[in-house]
């Protein structure tokens, strides 16, 4: 019942082999590895060999022989539909890729996001409608939508033709970002290899209940991510959950390129909420019964832990989440 894992990024400093070891070490079985878009395909560095080489494929499933963790999904997180030719394009590409990766690799997932258009024809910069409460917010979500609704119809094709799933993260910032959203997305594209990847993390800062969404889209759920996040109720009451007092990192800041020039901010010091390791948000039984409506979707279903929390170190995040998602598991 339901497979438990590791998406990878948070192992980016050391060989996927030792990324191996560590989730093997924590009594997991899965890793998700990141395959483009946002972040670098470090662990899948000949993945466009991949996609064009048996060989190539068998070498790197290799790395997994015997090691008791096996490939749970590729991720290519981005946005595919930035209006910037120099980060939407590669995005979309790929998307692409990792889709035609996968298949090679005999994998069936691939995680994304929606993506987000600019607000009309000319814009150099997505525009995120938080609420449209006026008929001209309206007006930019209906050009956003059909940009989308092309682009996701031509990529289920292609999922469709790969046997691939592609699953969306319901992520802020994107055209679908609630189950409202991917019910449309469905609606327009008739999709039948695109749907969701449950992480309960962004759900939860939106006052959703992650165990109702899954219910709701039912077999529209592909994949899963563990994260938790936690309410700071002091700064939640002041600044509400929209707050954007994030701070812009200098050139000579450690810092994380999201494509083209754009780069990662600095996390509010007096934020309303924070990504944490699972248990310092929501308890054990919360976990159980999230797992309990994703398995009666899919008993197979993959549950990668994404770790996210500053307070913790890479290895000790890990092995947080790890405790307390087994827990969860157990009580199943």
């Amino acid at each position: 019942m339901v497979r438990l894992g590791v998406y990878n990024a948070i192992l980016h400093d050391r060989s996927l082999a030792e990324a191996i070891g560590v989730i093997a070490e924590l009594g997991l079985e899965g890793i998700e590895v990141n395959s483009g878009g946002f972040l670098p395909p470090v662990h899948i560095p000949t993945i466009d060999d991949i996609v064009e080489s048996a060989t190539a494929a068998e070498d790197f499933l290799g790395t997994f022989e015997g090691t008791g963790v096996h490939l749970a999904g590729l991720n290519c997180n981005g946005n595919p539909l930035h209006p910037n030719p120099v980060i939407g394009e590669k995005h979309a590409a790929d998307v692409v890729r990792s889709i035609k990766a996968a298949a090679a690799l005999g994998e069936h997932r691939v995680v994304t996001m929606s993506g987000l258009p600019g607000g009309e024809a000319g814009a150099t910069h997505p525009n995120w409608i938080v609420n449209a409460w006026n008929s001209a917010a309206l007006d930019v979500l209906d050009y956003q939508w059909q940009i989308a609704a092309a682009f996701w119809k031509e990529v289920d094709a292609i999922a469709r033709d790969h046997d691939v799933k592609v699953a969306l993260e319901l992520h802020p910032q994107n055209i679908v970002f609630n189950t409202r959203d991917v019910h449309r997305l469905v609606e327009m594209t008739g999709a039948t290899n695109v749907g969701v990847e449950l992480d309960a993390s962004h759900l939860f800062w939106q006052q959703m209940d992650p165990v109702a969404v899954v219910r709701e889209l039912g077999g529209l759920v592909f994949h899963s991510a563990a994260k938790d996040v936690r309410i700071n109720p002091e700064n939640a009451r002041l600044y509400g959950v929209l707050d954007n007092g994030f701070r812009r990192l200098s050139p000579d800041e450690p810092r994380t390129n999201l494509g083209g020039d754009e780069w990662a901010n600095e996390w509010p010091k007096d934020s309303a909420w924070d990504f944490v390791a699972l248990g310092k948000g929501h308890p054990t039984e919360f976990w159980t019964e999230w797992m309990r409506a994703l398995a009666e979707v899919d008993p197979d279903m993959a549950v990668n832990i994404e770790h996210e929390d500053t307070e913790l170190g890479r290895i000790e995040g890990l092995e947080v989440a790890a405790g307390v998602l087994t827990s969860a598991y157990a009580a199943l």
